[in-house]
């Protein structure tokens, strides 16, 4: 059974006749403990703050029966890691189709206040994220009618809150009609008229802060901590 804040993804399993309904992952309208296993992929970086990035994991607990486990996905920080390029860098080719298909996958803040002070690790992500504005963070403007920063697809993230754009497929459409848009090359068909481009909120996650947030609740317990191309992955088990 699948579940998807999107109704139009939600059709789309309906149409391959797969069982899923519309929610929030905040509050899933299923029986506390009944569920053996339950996956979270690419979902809780979606969400603005600490506090409501944990209710997340907690409600994923929730379904779970004792001994039921989770396995929860999350964009990382760190594109690079063990001097290995992530997929989502090496991909970079510069064509719009592949800035769209934008993978696993939310005034920046330091990673210190993200999490609870008791991961060194966390503190260590601010030291990186001060260093990268040091360096100039090219990537790092703010969208019109806000201080996030938008990043630049397939480029390695200067801030661990941000904003991430979208093209939007389809073709271009008249100017006004998108939440945000993008001047199309000159020449090209449709030049004369504007593509929309969404903005999406990306948190980031630095190495530890997901497994920290997950030892934080006393129902579950952290079998696997891991890195997987450009995400942080955890599997969680039911007490």
């Amino acid at each position: 059974v699948g579940c998807d804040r999107s109704k139009n993804l939600v059709d789309i399993c309906g149409e391959k006749e797969f069982q899923a309904f519309v929610c929030d992952a905040l509050s899933v309208p299923i029986r506390s403990g009944s569920c053996d296993a339950c996956i979270s992929i690419a979902v809780i970086h979606h969400f603005s703050t600490a506090e409501r990035r944990l209710a997340t994991l907690r409600e994923l607990a929730r379904l779970l029966r004792p001994g039921g486990t989770a396995l929860v996905y999350v964009w990382a920080m760190e594109q690079v890691y063990k001097n290995q390029k992530s997929k989502y860098l090496k991909e970079k080719n510069g064509s719009k189709d592949t800035e769209e298909e934008i993978q696993t996958g939310t005034a920046p803040r330091p990673a210190s206040a993200q999490m609870p002070a008791s991961s060194s690790r966390a503190s260590a992500c601010s030291h990186q994220l001060l260093d990268d504005s040091r360096d100039g963070g090219r990537d790092a403007k703010p969208a019109a009618g806000s201080r996030l920063p938008v990043h630049t697809n397939r480029t390695s993230f200067h801030s661990q809150d941000l904003l991430v754009p979208w093209h939007l497929k389809g073709g271009p459409t008249k100017k006004g009609e998108g939440v945000g848009t993008v001047l199309l090359p000159p020449g090209s068909e449709g030049s004369e008229e504007l593509s929309p481009v969404f903005h999406r909120y990306y948190h980031v996650f630095c190495e530890g802060e997901l497994e920290a947030a997950c030892r934080s609740l006393d129902c579950v317990r952290v079998r696997s901590s891991y890195y997987d191309q450009g995400n942080w992955c955890v599997v969680l088990e039911k007490l």
